[in-house]
């Protein structure tokens, strides 16, 4: 039976491959939708961090999460060190981890932090070691495979967070650490002491009234805090909303806006996929209708033989299983390479990384959709042909 609906169903080779190129790209759309907002919701994830607060200057808050927990964005502004230390002695905050940004090195962002930043993404140090005073930085993987720098190598930082600005070739680093591939933003990011940014700063804006050791002039950029309970998600935000110059954003409030912009696109592709599965599905009824018109002679000879009607009818179903079975592995891979891609692109850009996701539950419904749409579009050309009079057929003039 199998071998038989085989040679049947390339029995017309180019409606075949025409059938087989719409379900393809319809069942590839979907499974990129699936997969990619599957992994897009992995990558956000796992860059939150548990982190429930980022504190920085007034401004937009999608601007704030997207400069302080994905570095995707400019941040608003900086803001005093003593913020910290207030965040610090409030009861409801476990945590407060300060961030300093303003230079880059080749696209890739130079953050003043403590160690605590690498604890909330379970960082582990591949070569080297942490920094242990001013000038020293950590690199990370995607950092360190694209710049080629080992340990003990020196590099000068350019000022902003744009490739392409004026380098401090008077203040080096040396590579201290080179951080193992985590697959989270700490990737690409270069990772100092706060005395760091603050030395390279304070050269860059030489000649400016302040002293440079007095604390009380210092900046950070922004604050990633953790909740010490539930009561904090009510109350912190309005707190430090209240306070001149702060702005606070929620990140999985945020995150959440970002993925219904992000939906919208989405939707769009999945809708393209429906229509190219309608489409794909309408074909097959067709050819397939068309195929039991044109074999009704060698149908009726299968009768003859002694195969049962319903042998008959089901000889039609498995025909179209086996192009909906073809297609459902065209497709998966075809999804799969379009993911691949995007992945490498955004890995170019230096912008969002996918979360690793192995095989997806929701793509077990490729397979399950292909196999529906055929036996729906074979189901009255499988009527058909269970419904031939033999007898007629046998009696009617060649």
């Amino acid at each position: 039976m199998i071998r038989l609906a085989w040679r049947y169903l390339w029995s017309s080779p180019l409606t075949t491959a025409l059938n087989l190129l719409l379900l393809t790209l319809g069942l590839a759309a979907v499974t990129f939708v699936l997969r990619a907002s599957a992994q897009v919701e992995a990558g956000l994830r796992r860059d939150l961090a548990g982190i429930d607060l980022v504190v920085g200057a007034k401004g937009s808050p999608m601007q704030i999460m997207l400069a302080g927990v994905f570095h995707l964005d400019a941040p608003t502004g900086n803001i005093p060190l003593a913020t910290l230390e207030l965040l610090k002695q409030q009861p409801l905050v476990a945590q407060a981890v300060p961030l300093s940004l303003g230079d880059s090195f080749r696209g890739f962002r130079i953050a003043g932090t403590t160690p605590d930043y690498l604890d909330l993404y379970q960082a582990k140090i591949a070569q080297g070691a942490l920094w242990r005073g001013a000038m020293q930085a950590v690199l990370g993987a995607e950092v360190a495979r694209a710049s080629g720098l080992k340990v003990g190598d020196r590099f000068a930082g350019s000022h902003g967070l744009a490739e392409g600005g004026g380098a401090h070739g008077d203040h080096q680093f040396q590579v201290v650490g080179i951080l193992a591939d985590s697959g989270s933003v700490l990737d690409r990011l270069v990772l100092t002491d706060l005395s760091s940014v603050w030395e390279v700063h304070e050269a860059h804006h030489a000649g400016e009234a302040h002293e440079p050791d007095d604390d009380a002039h210092r900046e950070i950029t922004l604050a990633l805090v953790r909740y010490r309970s539930p009561l904090a998600a009510v109350m912190l935000p309005r707190w430090v909303n209240a306070q001149e110059g702060l702005q606070s954003a929620a990140p999985a409030l945020e995150t959440a806006r970002l993925m219904r912009l992000v939906g919208a696109g989405t939707e769009v592709l999945r809708g393209f996929g429906i229509v190219l599965l309608v489409a794909a599905g309408l074909s097959v009824w067709v050819a397939m209708l068309h195929a039991v018109r044109a074999r009704q002679g060698d149908l009726a000879m299968l009768r003859m033989l002694g195969a049962p009607a319903r042998r008959v009818a089901a000889l039609i179903a498995l025909e179209a299983l086996l192009l909906a079975a073809l297609a459902a592995v065209l497709g998966l891979a075809g999804g799969h390479a379009l993911v691949a891609l995007l992945e490498r692109l955004l890995a170019e850009r230096q912008s969002l990384r996918l979360g690793s996701l192995g095989w997806s539950e929701a793509e077990w419904l490729v397979p399950l959709l292909a196999g529906g749409l055929a036996l729906l579009a074979a189901a009255w050309p499988a009527w058909r042909a269970y419904r031939l009079d033999v007898t007629t057929l046998l009696q009617a003039p060649r």
